[in-house]
């Protein structure tokens, strides 16, 4: 699917791994490659012969299947998600995604659109415990159709379901450590593409596997960007045989660790209670004179005399108050211990307190005290996390929102939270592909709560099937991904109606369901064609590029994905000349996928889009229609893309 009438098989797939870092090496040593091919030689030579490893004994990480876990990260896909809108909270304005799907095939789907946007990845993959049931690459010499026809991978309504089996990885397994590290390689990988270049990612993990996860993450990420990983201490303990076992393991990479000055710079607020002691010789006293238009948190109000609640503070004047500001000069006499301070402050000299704490600002609030804002240069969070709830909170509180026995041992939103405010803050992505109970969701909006912030949660989560007989499978919860959207959505429900603590949203909360499917669009099939005759019956099938059936609404979210769009962009519904037009971007790109008249060239070309995108269906094999609209794009400067 590419500009004007080319074929439509270059956004088809989801972009492959290997491609972009050819791409990206060839831009980097352009000198090592010969006719698009890479030339071994010349790229020695480049680096230098010593930067190379030939042979021979190295230090490596391998394992039986680890070609083929390659072999399935470099295999693009063709699916794509579908909006479901039914199962969804305020789909059109929601900035929370949640996606019912295979997580590998999901996150492919996902590349082009998020790659390198997003802050934080948090994920509690499988613990490998002996009787986990997950999902490895199987076998790899067959076709990807008959590979999902033999797992019956497809649901009645062409779902696609799952990569591979559910099997339990036993440890009487002979791959036992291998299949789990099938499993998570490809993922890491991904997940490493999706992160910002100052992005980080944790992993939970306990002793089961954590020596083979920071092997692999040290290959994924490079041992350079390792972080001390976290304990988390669990009061309670869980029977390990010969010794309780207190702790679980976060181990936590940067994408960029160079870029990683520190988690988040921290902002807390004092009072300068002691700068206003009673005047004695031990606080002589000071005059300071405080400058119109420092920040004022109050109602409006003038003070004379002593400042209300302090010992020995006096007012020379008036202290006028009036719209969040001191309104005009005023000095202000006490025992003031850090006068220099102050004073260099309102010189406008960057300030550090004796405890090496930034002085951002020092503001006034009604009851007439004087506070700083400091930002603490020395807030590296500790490694071992002692006042973080257990599972069986976490437990307790699903319990108390979705019913009793519901999820086993799910995270505590509070653990994840702890690193949403360590690691993120304004509108940054938080992403969490094995969502299980989505505990990431609370931990997000709850985080944006507390500090008034807009972080967007991405949440993957497979429709692993409940047990039957199971009280989750009794409560009328089919699948894990059942049980996700309900606990987000009884989260948003608490939160808007202030059931809680936490006082009511700022922004509506909500969220965008989407659920992993085949692509809309037909896929060009090269082989089987012998003749010409069966060439021409493919061409007559791709006369139109989407499939019978396709909804509009499904169409626009795939071209949205494959054109690097985020899930949650707001999209513009417009009227043009009585066809339906969708708009993004404030209509800097427009796409038509309904319908199409020649009464709709002339409104679009005046919208001044950057580009049209347009499938090809809607012409209904009007070439002079199409041909049309492709020069009034050519000579408007807009670029024209037909599907």
């Amino acid at each position: 699917m590419t500009d004007q009438n080319n074929s439509n098989r270059s956004i088809a797939n989801s972009p492959v791994p290997a491609d972009e870092r050819r791409a990206q090496l060839a831009a980097l040593i352009p000198e090592a490659f010969s006719d698009g091919q890479l030339d071994v030689a010349a790229l020695k030579r480049a680096l230098g012969g010593e930067a190379m490893i030939e042979g021979g004994e190295r230090y490596a990480l391998t394992w039986a299947g680890k070609a083929n876990a390659y072999k399935v990260l470099q295999t693009p896909s063709t699916a794509t998600l579908r909006p479901q809108r039914d199962l969804s909270v305020n789909f059109d304005e929601a900035q929370h995604v949640f996606i019912e799907g295979e997580n590998l095939e999901v996150l492919k789907v996902l590349q082009k659109a998020y790659f390198g946007k997003v802050k934080l990845i948090y994920i509690d993959p499988p613990y490998n415990t002996g009787s986990d049931s997950f999902i490895y690459p199987d076998r790899f010499q067959e076709s990807k159709e008959d590979y999902l026809r033999r797992i019956n991978d497809l649901a009645d309504d062409g779902t696609l379901m799952r990569e591979g089996f559910f099997r339990k990885n036993s440890k009487e397994s002979g791959h036992y450590h291998s299949n789990w590290l099938s499993m998570m390689l490809p993922r890491l990988y991904i997940a490493r593409n999706l992160l910002r270049e100052d992005g980080v990612i944790f992993v939970s993990c306990d002793d089961n596997e954590v020596h083979n996860l920071r092997c692999l993450m040290n290959e994924v990420f490079g041992e350079s960007n390792a972080l001390l990983p976290f304990i988390w201490h669990l009061p309670r303990g869980i029977n390990a045989g010969q010794i309780t076992r207190a702790h679980e393991y976060l181990v936590g990479y940067a994408r960029n660790k160079d870029l990683l000055e520190r988690f988040k710079r921290t902002e807390i607020e004092h009072s300068i209670e002691r700068c206003n002691k009673k005047i004695d010789r031990r606080h002589p006293a000071s005059v300071i004179k405080f400058p119109a238009g420092i920040r004022y948190e109050g109602k409006n109000q003038t003070l004379t005399g002593k400042l209300p609640g302090t010992e020995g503070v006096e007012i020379l004047g008036e202290m006028v108050f009036e719209n969040g500001k001191l309104a005009k000069d005023v000095e202000v006499r006490a025992g003031w211990t850090m006068k220099s301070m102050i004073e260099d402050w309102l010189n406008g000299k960057s300030i550090v307190d004796t405890k090496g704490q930034i002085i951002e600002e020092f503001f006034f609030r009604e009851n007439g005290k004087f506070y700083s804002k400091k930002i603490l240069t020395n807030d590296a969070p500790k490694s071992v996390l002692t006042d973080v709830p257990d599972t069986q909170v976490g437990r307790e509180h699903v319990d108390d929102l979705l019913g009793a026995d519901i999820f086993e041992y799910p995270k505590p939103y509070q653990l994840i939270q702890r690193l949403v405010e360590l690691a993120t803050t304004g509108e940054d992505i938080c992403m969490d592909f094995f969502a299980g109970s989505a505990p990431t969701f609370e931990a997000v909006v709850r985080a944006n709560q507390l500090d008034k912030q807009n972080r967007r949660s991405l949440l993957v989560q497979l429709p692993e099937p409940t047990l039957e007989g199971s009280a989750a499978r009794d409560a009328g919860f089919n699948s894990i991904a059942d049980i996700s959207r309900r606990r987000i959505s009884c989260v948003i429900d608490i939160l808007e109606k202030g059931h809680d603590l936490v006082s009511k949203p700022e922004v509506n909360l909500g969220f965008k369901s989407f659920l992993l499917c085949p692509s809309n669009f037909k896929q060009w099939r090269g082989d089987g064609i012998d003749t010409p005759e069966q060439l021409a019956e493919q061409m007559q099938m791709f006369a139109k590029s989407e499939k019978d059936g396709s909804v509009v609404e499904h169409i626009l979210y795939e071209l949205l994905l494959k054109f690097g769009q985020e899930l949650s962009t707001p999209v513009e519904t417009l009227d043009v000349a009585g066809g339906k037009v969708f708009a993004i971007h404030q209509r800097k790109m427009l796409f038509v996928l309904d319908t199409f008249t020649e009464a709709m060239i002339q409104p679009m070309v005046d919208m001044k889009p950057r580009e049209i995108i347009v499938i090809d269906g809607v012409f209904h094999n009007s070439d002079p229609l199409k041909s049309n609209l492709d020069l009034q794009c050519r000579d408007a400067g807009i670029k024209f893309t037909c599907i």
